[in-house]
């Protein structure tokens, strides 16, 4: 089974006569897409708002076409606050959900008027070293036994994000002592979801939760973070989620729980995966094959280009350009360069039959892909393009150069 591309093999062939290989190249017109749909999910919700997790694909070209959209920033470090920043994002348009943070990310957060979301009462105190109460604030919560988790982001018990339900309430209470007035409720519980259940347990568990911080300490929460966590179909045979069905989900629930207690929050997400990542693909060549007790097919893309199989054993589908309509007729391992065995994008794979110099591409990889490269062995992370909806292609990251490597250090 194959998965669709939105170019051709003469569009890619154009790419590349121009870009050296590996390299991502990231479809903008699903990327814009996807953003609308979310947004006409939940246009129930009159205060509906979408905050990009930049961690997913820390490119300011990326963010920028989602604020073009109407979409926030989700971010958790200075640099995505910075990324923020200089592409005219502030304020509320800023959500800062960070953990083990320090009195400066707080201050420049602060200084952004960025919402702070907190990942536990005892930053309250760095906060404050940053500056004033903020009068609106966040909670990240963590419902430790009340939920499973999934894979990725682990069992809520052994997670390091978020509070218990007791430190939640004291956390709004001396909050609200130092000045605060507007407040906010968050969770992440689930990542790559493909349930919409598992995503609806979600809005129920924190609709719970607002009533019972209303009935405990008289606050109303005024907006409600979903978190993120919608999946991306991975496999071919996957079903992704329906966004209408999930905004659907969500508004019977808020109708049932919310309204009736007097309640009408907005409605917040920090999507970041589903955004980008069915839109974004790794480009490589073949460059080598060997056969030992397994076949190989050695390309130019390996682990620090695209650290997910590696990490998660997750899996990327391939596509060999040129032979798409070709049956798979061999079980391969795709591997890298890194001095690594679990350097391999992917692990007895059936593909056609490959020669050296064939282009692979790898799906669903426009998030956390580029954006967790790292330089082991000296392996230099690769460009980012962008193709355009008009077919043109343009740059948003160059390659790195050996300059760039060395340009830190003293010989």
């Amino acid at each position: 089974m194959q998965k669709t591309l939105p170019f051709d093999s003469a569009t890619l062939q154009r790419i590349l006569d121009e870009y050296p290989t590996p390299f991502y190249l990231y479809d903008e017109a699903g990327i814009r897409e996807r953003m609308r749909d979310l947004v006409q999910a939940f246009s129930w919700n009159k205060g509906f708002r979408q905050y990009f997790a930049v961690k997913a694909t820390p490119n300011p070209r990326i963010v920028s076409l989602l604020r073009d959209e109407g979409s926030g920033a989700d971010c958790s470090s200075m640099a995505e606050l910075v990324i923020s920043e200089r592409i005219g994002l502030e304020g509320e348009s800023i959500m800062f959900t960070s953990n083990n943070t320090t009195a400066e990310e707080y201050k420049y957060a602060l200084d952004l008027g960025a919402i702070i979301n907190l990942d536990h009462p005892n930053l309250i105190d760095t906060l404050l070293a940053a500056g004033d109460m903020p009068k609106t604030i966040s909670f990240r919560y963590n419902p430790g036994p009340e939920r499973t988790g999934n894979a990725i982001i682990g069992n809520p018990q052994e997670a390091k994000f978020g509070c218990t339900r007791k430190q939640l309430l004291e956390g709004y209470k001396r909050c609200q002592e130092l000045g605060a007035t507007h407040f906010g409720l968050h969770t992440m519980v689930v990542s790559n979801e493909l349930g919409v259940q598992s995503l609806l347990d979600t809005a129920q568990m924190l609709f719970d939760l607002a009533i019972l911080i209303k009935d405990e300490l008289g606050i109303e929460i005024k907006f409600i973070n979903l978190g993120g966590g919608i999946g991306v179909g991975y496999r071919p045979e996957d079903d992704e989620v329906n966004l209408a069905d999930f905004g659907a989900g969500v508004h019977q629930l808020y109708e049932k729980v919310l309204v009736p207690a007097g309640l009408s929050p907005r409605i917040f997400m920090e999507n970041g995966r589903t955004i980008t990542g069915p839109f974004g693909f790794l480009i490589s060549r073949v460059i080598n094959q060997k056969q030992t007790y397994k076949d190989y097919v050695g390309v130019d893309a390996c682990m620090s280009n695209l650290m997910r199989p590696g990490m998660y054993g997750a899996y990327h589908h391939i596509t060999v350009m040129g032979k798409e309509g070709q049956s798979a007729t061999k079980s391969v391992d795709v591997v890298g360069a890194l001095c690594e065995n679990n350097d391999k994008l992917a692990i007895d794979r059936q593909l056609p039959e490959v020669v050296v110099g064939d282009v692979l591409v790898i799906h669903d990889a426009g998030a956390h892909g580029h954006a967790m490269g790292f330089q082991y062995n000296g392996r230099l992370r690769c460009a980012e393009l962008l193709l355009k909806p008009d077919g043109e292609v343009e740059q948003i990251r160059r390659a790195e150069t050996l300059e760039d490597y060395f340009a830190t250090v003293k010989f």
